[in-house]
């Protein structure tokens, strides 16, 4: 196995604000078109590259080292990276763990995706922060704004859900309770956190018509995680709250984003999104706080809920954001953060269990 990967050359980060990142290109030669943001874990590089929620941005790790205890088998979350590119300040291509099998850079050899290495990762991060989102370019040659301008449009009004859902249901068995999963790019490590509850759960395409969820019986839905604009999905928002006032439900991230859409409400982009695994979020009812692991851009707009059916129950503490959302009447509710961690703290792994009792407690036929 090659340890010695110094990379293709040199390669370039191009925004469209004009300003160009000049580094080491890893991986493919060009094709990282995206949203540049930013991931503040210190570890999980392989599960944020397996996320299918990354897909259509360029991730750049505020970590200074990235890549030195390699890739494993274990630890992806979807079959192939959804990503367009990586930026980083130091890649290791000599990792050291016991697991390792492949180095980062190997990896993005294999799934075509590059890697722009020894950047000033800190500036960028600023950038991002100060000016909000912006797009770039990773590239072995310099664009022009304007090329990255008209790139950025042509991807602009793109649903990403269709590229990273599955195509086909798909059954896992087990003894417990049945969960439909709506896959609007889920990661590997909800379906494994209800599969280790032993629950039986079958994965749907999102775009499946809700009889055919109906003739699955389930006790119960969830609907995953996944990118792009929650407001791309609004067309099939008013069928899923058929389904949503018949079983209890439970939505992570994109889920609560569309579960909040459902009932009327709005949502907006965030000046710089929350990605990483320490970000705090304040229970309401509880006034606990947890840690939490997060991956996402867009927000439900508090103002625009109807709080005849919907009442927030976490609230970001860092800026107030809404971060959960619970039905005043109906087993139903939904977290903006991943209770599944990974990577991450795994605080709020009770919230599977709050599920499985609401459909224990309360049980689908009874809104069936």
């Amino acid at each position: 196995m090659n340890r010695e990967n110094t990379g293709h050359g040199t390669g370039y980060l191009t925004l469209e604000s004009g300003e160009v990142f000049t580094g080491t290109l890893y991986g493919a030669w060009s094709g990282g078109v995206g949203e540049v943001v930013f991931h503040t874990g210190m570890t999980g590089y392989q599960e944020v590259m397996s996320d299918p929620s990354f897909a259509g941005q360029i991730v750049t790790f505020t970590y200074p080292l990235i890549g030195n205890y390699g890739i494993n088998e274990q630890d992806f979350e979807a079959a192939k990276p959804a990503l367009t590119g990586m930026v980083v300040s130091e890649l290791c291509n000599e990792p050291s763990h016991y697991r390792s099998q492949k180095t980062l850079a190997e990896v993005a050899d294999q799934y075509g995706f590059p890697i722009l290495a020894g950047i000033d990762t800190r500036t960028i991060t600023k950038r991002v922060r100060q000016d909000g989102p912006l797009f770039g370019v990773i590239s072995d040659r310099i664009l022009t704004a304007e090329e990255v301008v008209s790139l950025r449009n042509k991807h602009a009004k793109k649903s990403l859900v269709a590229d990273v859902s599955t195509q086909q249901i798909v059954r896992y068995a087990g003894s417990g309770e049945h969960i439909v999963l709506v896959d609007l790019g889920m990661k590997t490590s909800i379906l494994h956190a209800l599969l280790e509850l032993e629950c039986q759960v079958t994965v749907v395409p999102f775009d499946t018509p809700i009889s055919q969820i109906k003739e699955l019986q389930p006790d119960g839905l969830l609907f995953s995680n996944g990118p792009g604009d929650p407001e791309h999905l609004l067309a099939y928002c008013s069928e899923w709250r058929k389904l949503v006032e018949q079983y209890p439900t439970l939505g992570i991230c994109l889920g609560h984003q569309v579960l909040a859409l459902m009932y009327g409400a709005k949502t907006e982009k965030l000046k710089y999104g929350h990605r990483g695994g320490n970000h705090p979020v304040k229970e309401l009812q509880t006034g606990k706080v947890y840690m939490t692991s997060q991956n996402h851009g867009y927000v439900v707009k508090e103002e625009s809920l109807d709080k005849r059916q919907l009442m927030v129950s976490y609230r970001n503490v860092n800026d107030g954001s809404v971060e959960g959302l619970r039905h005043l009447s109906l087993p139903v509710f939904s977290v903006q953060f991943h209770p599944e961690a990974h990577p991450g703290p795994s605080d709020t792994s009770h919230l599977f269990h709050q599920f499985l009792q609401s459909m224990r407690v309360v049980g689908a036929n009874r809104y069936a």
